[in-house]
């Protein structure tokens, strides 16, 4: 079924303004899939709260223009799924990454996260990238780090008098 100019304005606009508060976008061939896997894939970016959406390519060129997204416009070819990530930068690159573990019928075509294009090569550096919660815990275990250390030390002080003393009195008595 043709779309309308006013549908085609709506579907611009409403993946204008997604990618515009995206974090990172991917894109991926979705060639060959069926209903049942397309409905997976959907069912599991709502979970991990990915946008996906296939529209016609020309008109995801228009919805990224003056996005941070506009360079991956010149990949926009052949049947793609578009997938942008609002919280966390990886969340797209995981979601193509695990699904496609499971069906070889889904394959990257470009990546991109805030202002960079990456090709489908470093699909698994970017789905490595920590989520908030993780970066948290790391930051937080290397701001600790020092502390925790200066604790040990100056616990370990007092301990060393003790063993110390205990020597002597051994030596003492023996």
């Amino acid at each position: 079924m043709a779309l309308n100019i006013e549908s085609k304005k709506v579907i611009v606009e409403e993946m204008s303004e997604v990618a515009s508060n995206s974090l990172a976008a991917a894109t991926a061939e979705y060639r060959g899939m069926t209903v049942a896997e397309m409905t997976e894939l959907r069912k599991q970016a709502r979970e991990r709260g990915v946008f996906l959406k296939v529209v016609k390519n020309t008109l995801a060129r228009r919805a990224v223009q003056g996005t941070e997204f506009e360079a991956l416009g010149d990949s926009f070819t052949g049947p793609l799924i578009y997938a942008f990530a609002k919280d966390e930068p990886s969340a797209a690159a995981r979601l193509i990454r695990d699904f496609a573990k499971g069906s070889d019928k889904l394959v990257v075509n470009s990546l991109a996260v805030g202002n960079q294009i990456h090709g489908p090569e470093q699909l698994e550096a970017i789905a490595k990238l920590p989520n908030k919660d993780e970066a948290i815990a790391m930051l937080m275990s290397v701001m600790t780090a020092p502390i925790t250390k200066l604790v040990r030390t100056t616990n370990d002080i007092p301990g060393r008098l003790v063993r110390v003393v205990a020597a002597v009195r051994d030596q003492k008595q023996g």
